[in-house]
């Protein structure tokens, strides 16, 4: 098919991106809002090494509120990547950890993690340019 200016259309505009998609594809915009967010990321790719516990999690994810951290743990827990074991000792002692479906997330986190190591400068370079460009 050409246009009126004789131009052939991209296949993958005509197609569309997600061409294998259902129409009603929300649910795949709501997993990906979920898995798409930086507490998400972060948090999954500390969880790699194994369980840990609510103030270690605290204490190395950069810049996160309890509060943030709690409602984040709690999602996650609820879309079944992450568990909740709450031992029974005291003092109380809970332990996050990835579930086998958290677990295949990880090489996904972890390569955009190496792809935002890799490209920073180059984004924050356009961020740069972009910004003269416009002043």
């Amino acid at each position: 098919m050409t246009s009126a200016a004789g131009v052939h259309p991209s296949p993958v505009r005509e197609a569309g991106v997600c061409s294998g998609w259902p129409k009603e594809s929300g649910f795949i915009r709501e997993v990906l809002d979920r898995i798409g967010d930086k507490w998400t990321i972060l948090i999954i790719g500390t969880l790699r090494d194994g369980p840990l516990r609510y103030t270690e999690l605290h204490s190395v994810v950069p810049g996160i509120s309890q509060r943030m951290l709690t409602l984040t743990l709690q999602q996650l827990a609820r879309d079944g990547l992450v568990t909740r074991t709450a031992h029974p000792e005291v003092p109380p002692r809970v332990e996050y950890a990835l579930t086998p479906l958290g677990r295949s997330l990880l090489d996904v986190v972890m390569a955009l993690s190496a792809w935002a190591v890799t490209h920073y400068e180059t984004v924050a370079a356009n961020r740069r340019a972009a910004d003269e460009a416009t002043r």
